[in-house]
C-alpha cells in the first residue's frame, strides 16, 4: 500500500501549481477586461460628451485615465503682456451677478414676461460695478 501522507502531499503540490496558474490567468483576464472597459468609457465620453455610470453594484471602483499625447498646435508668438493685478473679489462678484441678471433678462424677454425689475437690477449692478472699478 502507498503512504497516505505522501499521496496527500503530492496532491497538494499539484493543486498548488494549478491554483497558481489559475490565479495568474484570472488576473490577466481581469486586467484585459478593465482596460477594454476604460477604452469604451473614454470613447463614449468623447463621442457623447457624458461619462458612463458604472453598474449599481460597483460603488468604489476608480481608475486613472491614460495619459494621452496632446496634439499641440503651432502657437502664434505671444507678445509679453504685463501681469494683470489680481482681480478684486468684490468686482468679480458684481460681474457674476451682472451676467446672471442679463441672462434672466434675456429669458424673461424671450417668454414675453415683465422685465422692468430685471432692467432696474442690471442698472444697479452696472452702477455698483462702475463705482467699484473707479475707486479701485
Amino acid at each position: 500500500m502507498s503512504d497516505p501522507i505522501a499521496e496527500y502531499l503530492e496532491w497538494k503540490r499539484q493543486g498548488g501549481d494549478l491554483r497558481a496558474r489559475a490565479k495568474h490567468a484570472i488576473e490577466a483576464r481581469f486586467r484585459e477586461l478593465l482596460t477594454e472597459a476604460v477604452q469604451l468609457a473614454e470613447a463614449y465620453k468623447e463621442d457623447f460628451g457624458t461619462a458612463l455610470a458604472p453598474p449599481a453594484a460597483v460603488t468604489s471602483f476608480k481608475f486613472k485615465a491614460g495619459a494621452k499625447k496632446a496634439v499641440k498646435k503651432a502657437a502664434a508668438p505671444v507678445a509679453a503682456k504685463p501681469a494683470a493685478p489680481p482681480a478684486d473679489p468684490k468686482v468679480t462678484a458684481l460681474e457674476k451677478q451682472l451676467a446672471a441678471a442679463r441672462k434672466k433678462l434675456e429669458a424673461a424677454q424671450a417668454k414675453g414676461a415683465a422685465t422692468k425689475n430685471l432692467e432696474d437690477r442690471i442698472y444697479e449692478l452696472e452702477d455698483d460695478l462702475r463705482l467699484a472699478t473707479h475707486t479701485a
